[in-house]
């Protein structure tokens, strides 16, 4: 009964049938059919426009796309347990060419307009010094929660006075639209370049960098290519992420794996130390409960001393989500 990642979830089978229709000539790279339909398709699912490039990680999304609005001598503002500072092995700073990430703090691993300015307001505006040219926060955040519309628009609104860009890590972007229960243009708000996850959610190996701005896609593309990541075969990509789109399955998907969290968290009986608003739980557990639950063959990773993280997905099995529910009830 796995809870490790939802990284570890199997293939959604709309997603192979749609690498096997794929499976036929067409032109390489990112000149195929399917890749030239992602801007329409993204854009009526954003209600706006906007530019769309495929991607084979997260990482990479990640980085080419705050790539587009970062300088070399440049610098990111991020939450301190941000993915990018915690779990990208400095491929921020790889991919910008030695920028740097400035930390900040914030309650459930989010930014708020306080916390950006207490990190970026002691710096001088001189040539000595590191300058802010972007913001990115993570929807959901690395602790599961949910930035809400209203939070994006104002972290938004610092962005533009201060002449920053603003980019989404959209991990599990899938899993805040349904726990928001808000439209795609909503969760994302007004940011310029999105990192709309799917591999967590049933893709295999593909995700998208949703840019909002021309300008900045026009300099994703080179970025892309000279990182290494324009493969030849990109339709294959492009296929994952229409199929995930095709009937709203990204959004079904990220339903089930937050219901079947929703239903762990319900026999936390105050354990949780955060609340739960898309796919993850974080439980204080003790060693020994910890051991008690894997001897039940639960698999989960160890967060810290005295908690345990817990991860749904978008194929979790009802009857596994009630056993880990009962399980920790009893312990």
């Amino acid at each position: 009964m796995q809870f490790l990642s939802d990284n570890a979830a199997a293939v959604h089978p709309a997603v192979w049938d749609a690498l096997k229709a794929a499976d036929s000539p067409d032109s390489p790279y990112d000149g195929d059919a399917l890749s030239a339909a992602l801007d329409e398709r993204f854009s009526q699912v954003f209600d706006k426009p906007c530019a769309v490039l495929w991607a084979a990680t997260g990482t990479a999304a990640n980085c080419l796309a705050l790539a587009t609005m970062v300088q070399p001598h440049g610098a990111v503002v991020c939450h301190e347990e941000a993915h990018i500072e915690m779990d990208e092995c400095g491929a921020p700073g790889f991919y910008l060419h030695g920028a740097k990430l400035i930390l900040a703090k914030g309650e459930g691993a989010k930014l708020a307009p306080e916390t950006i300015r207490a990190a970026i307001d002691p710096i001088r505006d001189d040539v000595h010094q590191v300058q802010p040219h972007a913001i990115s926060i993570t929807q959901a955040s690395e602790y599961g929660r949910s930035y809400r519309p209203a939070e994006v628009a104002v972290i938004a609104q610092l962005a533009r006075e201060r002449g920053l860009g603003l980019h989404m890590d959209g991990a599990r972007f899938a899993n805040a639209a349904a726990f928001l229960d808000c439209a795609p243009a909503e969760v994302a708000g007004p940011v310029d370049a999105l990192s709309f996850g799917f591999i967590k959610n049933g893709a295999m190996s593909a995700e998208a960098i949703v840019l909002f701005d021309e300008q900045l896609a026009d300099v994703a593309r080179y970025r892309r290519k000279r990182a290494g990541h324009l493969q030849s075969k990109g339709r294959f990509l492009a296929a994952q992420l229409h199929a995930m789109l095709d009937g709203d399955v990204w959004l079904e998907n990220a339903r089930h794996a937050n219901a079947a969290a929703q239903q762990i968290a319900g026999a936390c009986n105050g354990r949780l130390m955060h609340p739960v608003e898309a796919n993850e739980l974080f439980v204080h557990c003790t060693n020994s409960e910890r051991e008690t639950l894997r001897s039940q063959g639960f698999g989960f990773y160890d967060w810290g001393e005295d908690a345990a993280r817990f991860v749904t997905a978008w194929n979790t099995r009802d009857e596994d989500a009630a056993a880990l529910a009962k399980a920790i009830a009893d312990l």
